[in-house]
């Protein structure tokens, strides 16, 4: 399913190329001249007759009724067998579809830096990187990664600032990522990446393409000590998860041999001999293959990503770096929900704070209205005893029953309060209770998010010192040796 959703992204620009009117239409004939060329590229036996059976003439426009995405899938990616076909010349075809009516580059104040070549080797990095959802587009961190792939390829310092301004100057690219015409016009033009020498830069790409495309861990000329003449023997080595394949020379054309690699391989340093030094063996179930690398640096570093070939292979994984892919994209998702959690209890804490402040302010007033009841009742009788019998002295009792009446009534409107008083103090109580209640949940899962983090830094430092081992190889001295190649954010 995964070789599916590769290729899918390839055949999708093809698709659209042949989509004139952008409407998601494209007619039968092309359709059918693509599926050719598909069936060609991915080495698949033609079936003319279902073909021409999809595609009847029917009413209900320039594409079949059944659609095409059905016949792709049962007649052309169903058949696709990993192994069977040259994955460059496949993506070179739907490249050469897609560049020609969607490729209009502009070049910067130092001129155009990739040439075509370089801009498909792009477009397949591009499409590795992308998100798996249509309209492909590759996210800022995506992109930071690939240009920090090439800098070090370089062999120059990342210089995220020209990145920084393309984000901070178009805000689109921020929160909808990029699409591949836009990747390429910005990589044309130098806005993504500092480059002083377009041969350099050309260079580099073809490292991290054979890397991350060609899913190269490692490759390069080393000693390889025959099995039935027991001689040495030059040869050009390429280090995939699943084998180790050698040439006679770097152009590939003459295949020599192959070493199979599974969970059960052993890696490890021979010493020196046979006037060979820098010794090492890989022992697998059947053969015990020794090799002579250049010198201890390169020992270490063959060694190293023999071994995270082979734990590859015991974790059934056929690809380093849609691994690490999925751990970008986890750690972000993580980051994400980290976020999320925070803003949510920083809302929850000023929610809360507004809350009580609420509950504190008419507790105020509501003491308030009490002393003034309270005052008052205090005041009237003696105005009244002081008053009355002077002024009025027939119509004491009478006055007399009628602020009896009053005060009871004054009476009844305290209790009241105070009653009330006493509701809201008791509502106050639950409040905060369910508050903390709610505050030692969010706690407890901050907790248990810290603790997940705590544990997925654990296994990233792991393999972040596995592949250090691998990028940073320590030489014979205890010096730690330059990275030439492979880089982990």
């Amino acid at each position: 399913m995964e070789l599916q959703s590769e290729l899918l992204k390839s055949i999708w620009y093809a698709f659209t190329s042949l989509d004139m009117e952008k409407c998601g239409k494209v007619s039968k004939s092309q359709l059918k001249v693509l599926s050719h060329n598909l069936y060609t590229v991915l080495n698949i036996p033609h079936d003319p007759v279902a073909l021409e059976e999809h595609f009847q003439d029917d009413d209900d426009g320039p594409v079949s009724k059944h659609g095409y995405m059905p016949y792709l899938n049962k007649y052309i990616l169903a058949k696709v067998k990993e192994g069977a076909y040259d994955k460059e010349t496949f993506d070179d075809l739907c490249w050469m579809m897609t560049m020609k009516k969607n490729y209009r580059p502009t070049s910067g104040q130092g001129g155009l830096l990739c040439s075509l070549r370089d801009c498909f080797k792009l477009f397949c990095l591009f499409n590795l990187l992308s998100e798996d959802h249509y309209p492909l587009i590759m996210i800022p961190q995506e992109v930071e990664y690939l240009m920090k792939k090439i800098s070090t390829a370089m062999n120059q310092e990342w210089d995220g600032k020209p990145l920084e301004d393309l984000l901070s100057q178009d805000a689109s690219v921020q929160e909808e990522g990029m699409s591949v015409w836009v990747f390429l016009d910005h990589m044309g033009a130098g806005r993504l990446l500092r480059v002083s020498n377009a041969g350099a830069f050309s260079l580099a790409l073809d490292q991290v393409f054979f890397e991350m495309y060609h899913n190269v861990l490692k490759r390069g000329y080393m000693w390889k000590k025959g099995h039935v003449r027991r001689n040495w023997m030059e040869r050009w080595f390429v280090l995939r998860p699943s084998f180790m394949a050698y040439y006679a020379s770097e152009d590939l054309k003459d295949k020599k041999g192959e070493i199979p690699l599974d969970q059960y391989c052993v890696v490890e340093a021979i010493p020196d001999r046979d006037g060979k030094r820098c010794l090492f063996c890989v022992k697998t179930t059947s053969k015990t293959y020794e090799m002579s690398a250049a010198d201890q640096r390169q020992r270490v570093e063959w060694t190293q990503a023999l071994q995270t070939a082979v734990r590859l292979q015991g974790e059934r994984k056929s690809s380093l770096h849609q691994e690490l892919k999925l751990k970008r994209q986890v750690q972000r998702e993580q980051s994400q929900r980290e976020r999320s959690l925070s803003a949510s209890s920083s809302r929850g804490n000023q929610s809360e704070e507004h809350t009580i402040q609420d509950l504190e302010k008419e507790k105020e007033r509501q003491g308030q209205e009490i002393e003034s009841i309270i005052q008052v009742k205090r005041m009237q009788p003696v105005y009244m005893y002081t008053y009355v019998p002077d002024c009025l002295p027939a119509c004491v009792p009478q006055l007399r029953e009628s602020m009896q009446a009053e005060m009871a009534e004054k009476e009844k409107e305290a209790e009241q309060q105070r009653k009330r008083i006493q509701e809201l103090e008791l509502t106050q109580q639950k409040l905060e209770a369910a508050l903390n209640t709610e505050i030692q949940a969010h706690m407890e899962e901050e907790r248990e998010v810290q603790e997940k983090l705590r544990k997925a830094s654990i296994h990233v430092r792991h393999w972040n010192v596995q592949l250090n081992r691998l990028m940073k190889p320590i030489a014979p001295g205890g010096n730690a040796l330059p990275c030439l190649s492979l880089s982990l954010l």
